[in-house]
């Protein structure tokens, strides 16, 4: 296990080293060719760590810079599930890298696009893999600059009116995390994640910081009605860059989140704020999804649905009230987040590559012009309709198992009212996604016609987008191996083997 856990920096090391090779190299498809080889090489490393990790007794592995470990040095840490972060980031990457090197092949924006996609991919590996909360800011920090910049290629107007918003949002978040780190320090004189985890008490400080760190992270994830600078940034930027911001940038934001109030700052979590996190998730439920069916732009309905689906991440909140100082991180809530977060990266990435592809061909993405494209991108219409029945919840997609998990554990814990949330937000995904489908089939005399397409598209790029949701059914399939993962934290203190429980808190 030594030897898995040297591989650690690597994981992290590798993209920065591709993003300084693209800087010197100014060639866009040897950039290109270098990136697959890189996301695939990532790709196994990740795989291998998930691999390792999930047969390691002691279910969490360490790696100290130079040698010199916590509180003194710097360290890496990976648990069943941060692996499994990491391996869906290098999944989604390899898959989005081969892609993006069709996206941009006839354009001068894949010079500046490479070096930028690969600082963003090391800043989102080095927040999974931090062992204290210092180093987590700079990957925060990486990873903002890194998708404003990403934002702006595009060179529109809107593009960069909507990268200098989300520049503002993200410096402003951040800003609090660094206060809240600063408090930390000085109350328990410890960076340390673990060390945190169980020094923490009830005291004002620890509150204080909780909450600059929830209202920066909630910055950072969207959540509703601090999403403002969400559509216009994922629906102004390329598809690639809208998919990886959807899919995983939010996701990272989210599971700090998760962390600190079920986990390291425990003690200063009540059972008001974790209602209160629920009632912004219903909403977040409820705004997205009406915004997404009233949208005009098929890019902005997609951004508005990852309002919404984030709105479903916040309800685990209030099924933990009364568990926050039981482990529940650790157990019920493990598998949930896993699933849901899973189930939302691959349908999403796969419907910005499916609305990237539509918009590629007909040279806009105004729905009401679309009559009648599924003859001319019947792959991509496919594709879209399989990730949107993931984020509706329909069998056998990941996304039903996700959406299922949290309904079985509203009702057994009495909280009823988050069911008609949680069925409110299904019908109306099914309400904006099939409003999008029945004019893809629709035939009249405002019809899309062949006279009507900008451009050709390569094979590979409809390929990509339909391998991404055809995933979201596979994970359906396998829905015990990913709460299986998601529960190697639970290990038993009699040495007897790992506990996993689902969301309703049953042992498997």
């Amino acid at each position: 296990m030594d030897n898995i856990a040297a591989l650690l920096p690597a994981l992290i090391m590798l993209p920065l080293a591709v993003s300084v090779c693209c800087v010197l190299i100014k060639n866009s498809r040897v950039c290109a060719a270098i990136s697959i080889i890189s996301a695939a090489a990532l790709l196994i490393l990740s795989a291998g760590t998930l691999l390792a990790i999930n047969t390691y007794e002691a279910g969490v592995l360490r790696y100290a810079f130079a040698g010199w470990s916590q509180p003194l040095g710097i360290e890496l840490q990976v648990s069943g599930f941060t692996a499994l972060m990491t391996a869906l980031t290098c999944l989604l990457v390899f898959v989005l890298s081969i892609y993006s090197s069709v996206y941009f092949s006839s354009s001068d924006k894949a010079i500046r696009f490479w070096p930028l996609w690969w600082l963003l991919i090391a800043g989102l590996n080095a927040l999974f893999l931090s062992s204290d909360i210092f180093n987590i800011y700079v990957a925060f920090e990486l990873i903002g600059l890194a998708a404003v910049a990403l934002i702006a290629i595009e060179n529109s107007r809107a593009a960069l009116i909507a990268a200098l918003r989300y520049l503002l949002v993200s410096l402003l978040g951040s800003l609090c995390y660094l206060l809240a780190v600063a408090l930390l320090y000085r109350e328990y004189g410890t960076l340390d994640l673990v060390q945190l985890a169980s020094m923490t008490s009830d005291s004002a400080s620890s509150t204080a910081a909780l909450m600059l760190i929830t209202i920066g992270l909630c910055l950072k994830t969207a959540l509703f009605p601090l999403h403002f600078w969400l559509p216009a940034a994922h629906g102004g930027a390329s598809a690639p860059v809208s998919a990886v911001l959807s899919a995983l940038v939010v996701k990272g934001s989210f599971y700090l989140i998760a962390r600190f109030w079920l986990d390291i700052l425990a003690p200063a979590a009540s059972d008001a704020g974790l209602i209160i996190l629920g009632v912004f998730g219903a909403a977040a439920i409820l705004w997205g999804s009406a915004q997404a069916l009233f949208a005009s732009r098929l890019k902005v309905m997609v951004a508005y649905s990852t309002v919404a689906q984030i709105g479903y991440l916040f309800l685990l909140f209030p099924l933990m009230v009364g568990n926050t100082q039981t482990n529940a991180f650790e157990g019920a809530a493990m598998g949930a987040i896993t699933y849901l977060i899973v189930a939302h990266a691959t349908a999403k990435s796969a419907m910005f590559l499916a609305a990237g592809n539509i918009m590629r061909i007909a040279g806009h993405d105004n729905i009401k012009q679309l009559k009648g494209l599924v003859r001319h991108c019947p792959l991509s219409i496919f594709t879209f309709g399989i990730a949107g029945a993931s984020l509706i919840g329909l069998p056998p997609s990941a996304g039903f198992i996700a959406k299922w998990l949290l309904l079985s554990n509203s009702i057994n814990t009495g909280q009823w009212w988050w069911v008609i949330v949680i069925l409110s937000g299904g019908l109306l995904a099914a309400a904006y996604v099939f409003k999008f489908l029945n004019l893809a089939f629709t035939k009249d005399d405002d019809t899309f016609t062949k006279a009507d397409i900008v451009r050709k598209i390569s094979p590979i790029m409809p390929l990509c987008a339909l391998a991404l949701a055809l995933l979201t059914v596979v994970l359906g399939f396998n829905a015990q191996w990913l709460l299986d993962i998601s529960g190697t934290l639970v290990y038993e203190t009699t040495g007897q083997g790992f506990t996993v429980q689902n969301l309703a808190g049953v042992a498997q």
